[in-house]
């Protein structure tokens, strides 16, 4: 007798869900063995071992996916060899676009992060950014020739980089921001410069807070102020924001992050003795490994060997050398095992121009404990 209750047999139509479907994938032969070789629960044929695999594969996609879109979202603008991004990322938060023209400073990025900053911020088109809850920038900056005019912020701010960090800023609107430069931005053009620049944060609804830190008061053996601002989004309600001050009580001296006579780092002879001591005045400042202080910012122009900026170390086969390469990325706070895949030069101008890791990192923290505490009580979702 044909049809008979067998199931999917005679007129009984077929479950969709169960139906099969013929698909051609073509695997290795090791792949192939490795499958066959598998014990799995309920799956006696090489089949129904392949669709088993590949539904728990999904089942874990889907999951990390789901788990990613939980993060919190940021931009790293500016991004230097990515020191901001360095204090600022932890497990709950991704990175979806970076940027930074110098081509030497993307190579160390790359090789430190995986991926490879986008160029130029300036050709890049607002909306072609992702989505993202925080921007980051330690944005360049150059004096606005058009302030005093006062024909609107944008057209104030144009021609300068900051004019990118607003026309994204304004684009995407993102929950947080976190800016940083150098003392001297609140006293460019008397004070103009700064002005205009809160002045068009405030103008898109954001809460802005500013602040003067310094790197040894957050664990690094170098004197470095900057000035760092931050934003958040109207909707936050934040009007008041504490940044932290750091421990003074625990500051570190510079003796403690010295190594014991790297070599390739000496200072010639003649140098030492035509240049740098030609003058007795207590320049330039010389440490050694019993030093208690914290020395001088570290600037990009540290291979030029300044006697008035740089600080040198006793040692080495001429009794005077440079930090060294380690040296460098302690006192900026970075982690030993920081690549830097560039020539010594380039070395010393990226760590010279980053930014002083732990102290943005705390930075950080109080933003996102602020954030968090709006997320917590149903204010704001991530993007």
């Amino acid at each position: 007798m044909r049809g008979g209750a067998r199931k999917n047999a005679g007129r009984n139509k077929i479950n969709p869900n169960q139906k099969k479907v013929s698909k051609s994938v073509k695997l290795s032969p090791e792949l192939c063995y490795k499958i066959d070789s598998l014990v799995i629960q309920d799956c006696e044929s090489f089949s129904s071992k392949c669709q088993s695999l590949i539904e728990k594969a999904i089942e874990t996609i889907e999951f990390e996916n789901s788990q990613e879109s939980h993060k919190m979202k940021f931009i790293d603008l500016f991004a230097g060899v990515g020191g901001i991004r360095q204090g600022f990322e932890d497990e709950n938060t991704t990175c979806v676009f970076s940027s930074e023209w110098d081509r030497f400073s993307s190579k160390t990025y790359e090789a430190n992060f995986g991926e490879k900053p986008c160029g130029d911020i300036t050709q890049i088109k607002e909306e072609d950014i992702p989505e993202h809850d925080v921007l980051l920038a330690g944005f360049p900056c150059q004096p606005f020739s058009n302030i005093g005019k006062r024909e609107g912020f944008a057209h104030e701010t144009q021609g300068t980089l900051f004019f990118d960090v607003l026309r994204i800023l304004k684009y995407h609107m993102p929950k947080m921001f976190l800016l940083e430069n150098v003392p001297g931005l609140l006293t460019i053009q008397r004070g103009e410069t700064f002005k205009v620049i809160l002045e068009s944060l405030e103008s898109l609804g954001y809460s802005v807070f500013y602040d003067v830190l310094d790197a040894q008061n957050f664990g690094l053996p170098q004197v470095r102020k900057r000035v760092v601002i931050v934003g958040f989004h109207p909707d936050l309600n934040i009007d008041t924001f504490a940044f932290p001050i750091g421990n003074i009580e625990t500051r570190v001296g510079v003796g403690e992050i010295l190594e014991d006579n790297p070599s390739g780092y000496s200072i010639s002879k003649h140098l030492q003795e035509s240049y740098l001591f030609k003058k007795d005045d207590g320049k330039p400042q010389v440490v050694d490994k019993e030093s208690d202080i914290q020395v001088k910012t570290l600037v990009a122009s540290y291979h030029k060997i300044q006697r008035l900026t740089g600080t040198f170390v006793k040692g080495g086969e001429t009794g005077l050398r440079l930090f060294s390469e380690l040296e460098c990325k302690r006192l900026m706070g970075f982690p030993d095992d920081f690549k830097i895949p560039v020539s010594r030069t380039q070395m010393y101008r990226q760590m010279g121009n980053s930014v002083a890791v732990p102290m943005m990192k705390a930075v950080a923290d109080a933003m996102k404990e602020e954030l968090y505490s709006k997320l917590k009580k149903g204010c704001l979702e991530y993007a």
